[in-house]
């Protein structure tokens, strides 16, 4: 039974037809037959024509692996490719070292047991503490995860 369709924006919806719209275009290019591309990717034929039509219930592997076989990019940026200083700006990691972060190592000082904190939790601290924190002291990888955090995990009441 296939997946049930996720509610999308339409402007994802629209992405994802053009992306679908793209696979096919590429594969008629190459003179790959559905059945042969379905085949290499060990895929039915009915999901490749899910994904050439866009459709949202299709997994992303599932997209990956038959843009893999048409030897297509999906445009992800390399961690090489970045530029300068920009290998972190807006990334938030899974695991949030304490050690790294000057003002937060401060604000966990009751913190035992652990080196490491989950984004939401690191959250938590540096708005419960917000009045603690040297700001002029921030360094700027500080700054920008606290930033992202923000972006990432606040629900419009934020206190950073």
């Amino acid at each position: 039974m296939p997946a049930r369709t996720p509610i999308l924006a339409s402007n994802v919806a629209d992405k994802l037809i053009a992306l679908g719209t793209q696979i096919r275009a590429h594969r008629k290019a190459l003179r790959v037959s559905a059945a042969s591309a379905a085949e290499a990717t060990g895929m039915s034929r009915v999901t490749l024509h899910r994904i050439e039509n866009g459709e949202p219930s299709v997994t992303m592997g599932a997209y990956l692996n038959f843009m893999e076989v048409l030897g297509m990019n999906f445009g992800i940026i390399k961690p090489n490719d970045l530029p300068a200083g920009a290998e972190h700006k807006g990334w938030i990691p899974a695991r949030i070292r304490i050690a790294d972060y000057p003002q937060l190592k401060q604000l966990t000082w009751q913190v035992h047991g652990t080196d490491e904190l989950t984004p939401v939790e690191a959250l938590n601290i540096y708005e419960r503490n917000w009045r603690h924190v040297d700001e002029q002291a921030l360094a700027t990888h500080e700054r920008e995860l606290i930033d992202a955090l923000r972006l990432g995990f606040s629900k419009g009441n934020e206190l950073v």
